[in-house]
């Protein structure tokens, strides 16, 4: 276990998020000499400051700036996820030789319980969410941290009383960034797979890749690595050489020289040493793939990171039929008299809306809400999907840097007759106009879809933020 007693550290970034707060204090309790760093004011960051309890009084703060001295004196960086790798701070701190860690990297050197670790572009958040739901079938205390848990990874690293408590984490490109190096790697690890995402923080597909691939640098050959045989960047985390033991998952028959699980003539299938049997019926696949097809993906990576972790078949397959409903992912929050509304908030990049599109429509009148901050993403699919599915007075535009590209790609297409963009800059406002448009456009049933494929930053905290948001309003007008 790394020893932070009487080293000074620093935090950068203590943040609004609660991710900052936790580091903050667990180093204040393993004895460390805390200071925190971060851009924000002091006033800013009252609520988090006010979080840190008695931790504060054994903290000293640098706020509203950055000061080369810090990252030159003290002896250990932990770095907030916003922090880009090529910061100049940070040059300051690796020109002094000082370790350059994350919270990520501690929890993974202090903790020894069988770690589950998720990552991935889309559905990480179902998948880990769902592992954890199969484990709980013969463990009820199964813990669940990371990117999108209330639980931070370092709020959980102290909690766990037990060694043999099964953990399941989901982890992001940045948590990954700085994972390799640590003491312990994922018993199981999974990626989902990689789409083009955060390609305003990374140089290409490559560079965001090569921190996915984090997941699986520390594995020995006595571990596991799950990858999606159906992702054209599987080749790519294969040339890296994993050493642990690789299963796939696929909507295709695997080959026999494959292990892993997959769909044929609507059941799933697990195969092992070229030999393959049926594991989960047509029937409650069905379940799941009226969810969406993605969903279909997520259910396998879930069950066979499950299977890998010592739940039987039989135990997994009965545990498909009451697979929980995830916050902010195409979650339906308000249901009646034909009206459904469908928070899908999670949705941070455009090929999540295309699958949330491709579920919803059909069941009756589709009314999508979308746009956001932008992230560098190609909008091409997104705005060919709305051309072929959606009337222009069924769109409504949330403002931001991601809706002037849709909007601009959109325009290429000459999706827009006579008729301008519906765009908004309050969330708020959107809903209220739909409210006043149902009585008299819209026939029932309806489905309205709140899907951004975006980032939120320029308008929310973050897309969680985004999410409740678009919860209080629908409450209040509908």
């Amino acid at each position: 276990m790394m020893n932070f007693k009487g080293k000074k550290v620093l935090v950068m970034g203590l943040g609004i998020l609660g991710g900052g707060v936790a580091t903050a204090k667990w180093l204040v309790r393993h004895g460390a000499r805390v200071t925190v760093t971060d851009v924000r004011t002091k006033s800013e960051l009252a609520d988090s400051i006010r979080s840190l309890g008695s931790s504060a009084r054994k903290i000293k703060f640098v706020l509203g700036e950055h000061r080369k001295d810090d990252f030159e004196r003290n002896d250990v960086i932990i770095v907030n996820p916003a922090v880009r790798r090529e910061n100049e701070y940070l040059a300051v701190a690796k020109k002094h030789k000082r370790l350059l860690i994350n919270d990520a990297r501690i929890f993974f050197d202090v903790v020894e319980n069988p770690v589950i670790a998720v990552t991935g572009t889309r559905g990480k958040t179902t998948t880990t969410n769902w592992i954890a739901h199969f484990l709980r079938t013969r463990n009820k205390s199964v813990a669940v941290a990371g990117n999108s848990s209330n639980l931070a990874l370092l709020d959980l690293a102290d909690r766990l009383k037990s060694k043999k408590m099964p953990v399941v984490v989901e982890l992001s490109s940045w948590h990954l960034e700085r994972l390799p190096g640590s003491k312990y790697a994922p018993e199981i690890a999974v990626i989902t797979n990689l789409y083009s995402d955060h390609l305003n923080r990374y140089k290409g597909m490559k560079s965001y890749a090569r921190a996915k691939a984090g997941i699986f640098k520390g594995q020995k050959r006595d571990q596991r690595l799950i990858l999606n045989d159906d992702n054209r960047w599987t080749g790519f985390f294969l040339k890296l050489r994993p050493k642990a033991k690789i299963y796939f998952f696929s909507l295709k028959h695997l080959p026999k020289s494959k292990n892993g699980i997959f769909l044929k003539k609507g059941s799933l299938f697990f195969q092992e040493n070229g030999r393959s049997e049926e594991v989960i019926s047509e029937s409650a696949v069905l379940l799941t793939r009226k969810r969406g097809e993605h969903n279909v993906m997520n259910l396998m990576a879930a069950a066979l990171a499950a299977h890998l972790a010592g739940i039987s078949w039989f135990e997994i397959a009965a545990a498909v039929r009451s697979l929980p409903e995830i916050k902010y992912r195409e979650e339906t929050i308000l249901e009646k008299e034909g009206l459904r509304v469908i928070n899908d908030s999670a949705a941070t990049s455009p090929d999540a809306v295309v699958a949330a599109i491709r579920r919803f429509h059909g069941d009756g009148r589709l009314i999508l809400m979308t746009g956001g901050t932008d992230k560098n993403l190609d909008f091409k699919p997104l705005a060919r999907e709305i051309q072929n599915t959606l009337v222009p007075e069924n769109v409504f535009f949330l403002s931001g840097g991601a809706t002037k590209r849709l909007i601009a790609e959109l325009d290429r297409l000459k999706y827009f007759k006579k008729e301008r963009p519906q765009t908004f800059e309050d969330l708020e406002l959107i809903v209220e106009k739909i409210k006043a448009l149902l009585p008299k456009f819209y026939a029932l049933p309806c489905t309205i879809l709140f899907s951004p494929g975006a980032a939120s930053f320029e308008k929310f905290k973050n897309e969680f933020d985004r999410g409740e948001k678009f919860n209080e309003y629908i409450r209040k007008y509908l």
